[in-house]
């Protein structure tokens, strides 16, 4: 489903050791009517917090679930020197975007705040190159070996997914699919305790909204 473009001012939070890089960058949220400053006490209200370290490595991942514990944060490195961190787990703790400090610019890092609050991301060249090779790697030596897709899904449950939207009964999905009913049965319970659906219209609902049907 298409995110909706934001309209109200963008609540940005910023954390950084170094009091000059702090200063820097809420400055470019004072010149930007877009955005405005959370205070420190307050991260949990932010629709992006950003966090300048010098180097991205474990501890700075494990930094950023200490500064705001909610499932859905979203995060904005910039970076000093270099990248040690692992990307999937750094996308996985809620990482939207990296900016290198050697490359930035006021006007980037604002489009690049609008765009995590507008449920977007970016990630450099070199990043997103490792990000697809592990994401490879995940789909070849995991998944793959176990019938499933990315996304956690089976073709075959996709499948069945695509016929229960369009409202078909599960005799009729049986039929379809070569299948006997009470495969059909098994297939669309056994998906739904694994990802813990409510039922078949929530099924239907999640497989919508990521995009498998």
């Amino acid at each position: 489903m298409p995110q909706q473009v934001l309209t109200d001012t963008v609540r940005v939070a910023i954390h950084s050791p170094d009091a000059i890089v702090r200063a820097g960058l809420v400055s470019c949220l004072q010149n930007d009517r877009r955005t405005r400053e959370v205070p420190p006490g307050k991260v949990q209200e932010a629709d992006v917090i950003v966090v300048a370290v010098d180097v991205a490595d474990a501890s700075s991942l494990d930094l950023l679930g200490s500064l705001c514990d909610k499932p859905d944060a979203r995060f904005a490195m910039v970076v000093g020197k270099q990248w040690q961190a692992d990307v999937s787990t750094a996308v996985d703790r809620g990482v939207r975007a990296v900016l290198w400090h050697d490359s930035f610019s006021p006007a980037v890092f604002i489009q690049t705040l609008l765009t995590i609050a507008d449920g977007g991301g970016s990630l450099p060249p070199t990043l997103q190159g490792t990000l697809m090779e592990q994401v490879r790697w995940t789909q070849r030596e995991v998944l793959a070996p176990r019938g499933l897709t990315a996304s956690g899904v089976s073709p075959r449950e996709v499948d069945v997914l695509r016929l229960v939207a369009e409202g078909k009964e599960l005799y009729e999905i049986a039929t379809r699919l070569s299948y006997s009913e009470r495969t059909v049965k098994y297939i669309l319970y056994g998906l739904m305790k694994r990802l813990r659906l409510r039922n078949r219209a929530h099924a239907v609902s999640y497989a919508i909204r990521a995009g498998l049907i």
